[in-house]
């Protein structure tokens, strides 16, 4: 009994510190934290009947998604996966685990938070850290030189989650690749424009993409005086400039990997430089950059990757900035990091600084380390942040109270009198076999290519009121209810009503799936012929 007063006396003072917290406004880390070992302290006592009581929360770094908010995620889905298959991506998959060789040594100081698995029939696994190492293995095992694809899927991060900035453990990634031998920097153009044609669409605010090129980071280290062997632990330090201020960047680069100061003050002149392309003329100019062969075919590519971005009307969103590094060991060229300017803060709205919300650069190398010939294929992508943004959006909707549906019903099938269940019953399954057969055509082609499906339900009582039945409609966003009453089944006609106007009008039976689909559909009239 004592080892349960000591217990009841910790739970007691545990929770009047997490009281303490929430009344102090502390940070929502710190509160979750001290929550988690509450729980924790909870189920340890139990109950007086000695029943065990489990821990009801995510694991650390993960999180459930609502009905509203995963309605909210499929449309940012939908714009980012339109974009990909709009520059010709084809999409594919690959499992969540790898073989646990295939991913280490690709994530330069970051390897430390990949996921490792248990030994599983003899093969040490491991969770997929990103979907680029994965993509170049599934190139060099297929023997395939030349693909543009796209791939949306789960990675995950052993890190320590900032889940209130859109940093987990378990994150989507929605990747979008160029795999082949193409001239100098014209898909990596592409993928620039596809970065603001997506983060344009979903309407997040005014954003900037850094660019950098590896090529020339190295060869500023290597004119600065930096060893070949710390080219990239100091790669990895200058890549937190955008999170730490020169002085602490300075500090790691000498206090924790000896580098030189002198050397780090070089290092400093150059990547606090940022511009357009009249910074990329003014480095070929300079006295050492433009003796370094690195560096010198970097900054060449930079002014060829100029040029196409005027032709694509996007250069007002670009800067070219010394201070992007890109800790991942993989990136051979061009590299970019598209960042918001600042949070969308309306009216009730708190700041949210999220950083980067896109990435990517070129990876000419990765599928030779695969390859058993070594044999290299040329790429280049992106990946979009999307837990970034979804916490954009969440944010702006909790803000503004917008109502989200959570379904995509069409119709509601309802009754105006009792004892007609059989008859909705009848009805909605009529609509749902009719309306998977109803095919839109592609103009110009002879067979259908899209299959067109109606959405409808009813509400599961014998004799719901029909009040009851149009109020579900209002509170779920359903646009139509087809009533059915008894002089209506005798006219053999159904009354379709609309929820926003209260207009109704009498529709033969026959006709019903039709005419549902004319005042619902999102596609022209010209594919529904």
């Amino acid at each position: 009994m004592a080892d349960r007063a000591a217990l009841e006396e910790a739970v007691r003072l545990q929770g009047e510190r997490v009281r303490g917290l929430k009344l102090q406004k502390a940070g929502a880390e710190l509160i979750e934290e001290e929550v988690s070992k509450l729980l924790k302290l909870k189920a340890e006592l139990g109950s007086d009947e000695g029943k065990q009581k489990f821990v009801l929360k995510t694991p650390k770094g993960t999180r459930d998604y609502s009905p509203r908010q995963m309605a909210v995620r499929e449309k940012v889905f939908d714009v980012i996966i339109s974009c990909f298959k709009r520059h010709g991506a084809e999409v594919i998959d690959t499992p969540v685990f790898e073989l646990k060789e295939t991913l280490t040594g690709k994530y330069g100081e970051d390897s430390k938070l990949i996921y490792d698995l248990k030994d599983q029939g003899g093969e040490l696994l491991a969770l997929r850290y990103d979907l680029t190492v994965p993509f170049a293995r599934y190139l060099a095992m297929n023997k395939l030189t030349n693909i543009k694809r796209y791939h949306i899927a789960k990675v995950y991060r052993r890190d320590n989650p900032a889940m209130t900035r859109g940093r987990y453990r378990e994150f989507y990634q929605c990747d979008f690749d160029i795999a082949g031998q193409f001239d100098p920097m014209i898909p990596d153009a592409e993928c620039l424009k596809i970065i603001c044609e997506i983060l344009s669409a979903l309407q997040l605010g005014d954003f900037l993409i850094k660019v950098n090129d590896r090529r020339i980071l190295d060869g500023m280290f290597n004119v600065c005086g930096v060893p070949d062997s710390k080219f990239r632990t100091i790669c990895s330090s200058v890549d937190k400039l955008d999170k730490m201020s020169w002085e602490d960047v300075k500090n790691e680069m000498v206090e924790e990997k000896s580098l030189a100061p002198e050397v780090a003050d070089l290092i400093g002149a150059y990547v606090k430089q940022h511009g357009g392309v009249s910074l990329v003329e003014q480095l070929l100019q300079d006295p050492k950059l433009s003796q370094n062969k690195q560096a010198l075919e970097g900054l060449g590519d930079l002014k060829l990757l100029f040029e196409y971005l005027t032709l694509f009307g996007i250069t007002e969103k670009i800067t070219f900035d010394l201070s992007l590094a890109r800790g991942l060991d993989y990136y051979t060229g061009v590299i970019y990091e598209a960042v918001l300017l600042q949070a969308p803060a309306k009216q009730g709205e708190e700041p949210l600084g999220v950083g980067s919300v896109a990435a990517g650069g070129r990876y000419d190398g990765l599928v030779g380390m695969f390859d058993p010939k070594g044999r290299k294929v040329p790429c280049v992508g992106l990946s979009i942040g999307v837990e970034r943004i979804f916490s954009i959006v969440e944010q702006r909707m909790e803000a503004s109270e917008e109502k989200v549906r959570t379904t995509e019903t069409q119709v509601l099938v309802a009754a105006a009198q009792k004892k007609l269940l059989e008859e909705r019953l009848k009805l909605v399954a009529e609509l749902w076999d009719r309306g998977i057969k109803v095919w839109m055509k592609n103009p110009g082609r002879k067979s259908p290519v899209l299959p067109w499906s109606l959405q409808a339900e009813l509400l599961y009582k014998k004799n719901p009121k029909l009040l009851t039945q149009l109020q579900y409609c209002e509170e779920t966003g359903i646009p139509l209810v087809a009533i059915i009453g008894e002089q209506e089944l005798k006219d053999g006609v159904v009354k379709l009503r609309s929820v926003a106007s209260r207009e109704e009008v009498d529709i033969r039976k026959e006709n019903l799936v039709e005419e549902i689909r004319r005042r619902t559909s999102q596609y022209p009239p010209h594919l529904l012929n």
